[in-house]
């Protein structure tokens, strides 16, 4: 067994054969829970992240909610990473329709007919597409933080330039005064968006005036999270590989390719699009998105639960909102939260998915209070709380 799955029980293997995208490899998946007829596969964001060792905690409180749950390691990521002969995937084997294609030979060897699909931003983009390709192996769908199409960094722009550049608010006006001053713009960008994904106003109001104020050369508690909301915002030129948690460097060709990832800047003050533009280099240009989901999803056949963050400013809550009008059987639940009730909302997630399952998806509009209630849980959810002691610290 690999070092990466010691303490993960449960984890599978399935060959996956040589095709003309690339060599045979093993691809690692991890079922957990009370089986049943109808399990439910989970689907992480990135691409890029790992599915069976981020998740362990996930997959736990899945199972104390008697969740059947399957978690596929996706091809070029941790325990999927490599072929036969231990060289890593090439980036021709990096496909959208082969991921979905991985997820059915998982359901296959389980002897799974069909199942509940939940995916996380990115893999909301991959269970759609595996509705679209294999919708006879679809149960129910639950997208959460929704990703439907390359364009939609359109409704990005506008959403992040309404509220920080172009509205009448001492955030917008704090934010054009750092640009104004020769602030980095991609880097600024990237840490007022996450901070407003994190903590909201309250959170980001006091970092912008502490940045504006400026403290001088020594760390102070503010300084120290904006820099901390730069390393987890801000990419580089090198591709992030933490192995078997986030592994960019392979799969993230799947991002460009197919996802438009390397959209070109329109020149304007905070363009979404800066994000990536150090990568693109590493990267193939884009050829075409495998699927149009805004076609396909007028054809589902099952319910569509959209899980929304108020403070999403990735997937902003306009794409829940045009899924919802397209999908036959659509359910919204916008909780209060930012990016990805997976990774910083998860209980919030699981509790949706027991809807979904149980088929009470009609009810979750009414249950978002009890939603946003939930404790957070997960690393990602407890860094909000550290910045905002280290916010409260200046502002005191």
């Amino acid at each position: 067994m690999s070092s990466l799955a010691v303490g993960t029980p449960g984890v599978r293997h399935i060959r996956r054969p040589a095709d003309d995208g690339g060599p045979a490899f093993d691809l690692a998946y991890v079922r957990t829970g009370p089986r049943t007829h109808r399990p439910t596969v989970v689907v992480p964001g990135g691409p890029g992240l790992g599915s069976v060792v981020p998740y362990r905690g996930f997959r736990r409180q899945a199972g104390r909610l008697g969740l059947d749950l399957i978690m596929v390691e996706h091809r070029g990521v941790g325990l999927s990473r490599t072929d036969t002969s231990g060289r890593d995937l090439p980036d021709s084997a990096m496909r959208v329709a082969a991921v979905a294609g991985d997820i059915a030979s998982v359901l296959d060897r389980e002897g799974v007919d069909s199942a509940h699909l939940a995916g996380s931003s990115y893999g909301s983009y991959v269970v759609s597409c595996l509705g679209a390709l294999h919708p006879e192996r679809v149960a129910g769908m639950l997208l959460d933080s929704a990703l439907q199409s390359s364009t939609d960094i359109d409704l990005e722009r506008r959403a992040v330039r309404s509220m920080f550049w172009e509205a009448d608010t001492d955030i917008a006006a704090d934010v054009r005064r750092l640009h104004a001053r020769g602030e980095d713009g991609r880097r600024l960008l990237d840490v007022i968006r996450a901070a407003h994904e994190f903590g909201g106003p309250e959170l980001l109001g006091p970092l912008l005036r502490g940045r504006v104020r400026g403290r001088g050369r020594f760390p102070t508690p503010d300084t120290v999270a904006w820099q901390l909301l730069e390393a987890y915002a801000t990419r580089g030129g090198s591709p992030a590989r933490v192995p078997g948690v986030y592994e960019f460097d392979i799969a993230g060709t799947i991002g460009f390719r197919e996802l438009g990832y390397g959209t070109p800047t329109d020149g304007l003050p905070l363009d979404p699009a800066l994000t990536y533009a150090p990568l693109a280099h590493r990267f193939p240009g884009f050829d075409a998105e495998p699927v149009d989901l805004r076609r396909e999803t007028s054809r589902f056949t099952w319910p569509v639960v959209l899980l929304s963050g108020t403070r999403d400013l990735r997937t902003p809550p306009a794409i829940a909102d045009r899924v919802a009008s397209i999908a036959p059987d659509p359910v919204v639940a916008r909780i209060e939260n930012g990016h990805s009730a997976l990774d910083t909302h998860p209980e919030a997630m699981l509790v949706a998915i027991k809807h979904l399952v149980d088929g009470r998806h009609d009810a979750l509009p009414g249950q978002v209070h009890a939603l946003n209630a939930l404790p957070r849980r997960g690393v990602s959810a407890r860094f909000p709380d550290l910045l905002a002691g280290l916010v409260r610290r200046v502002e005191t």
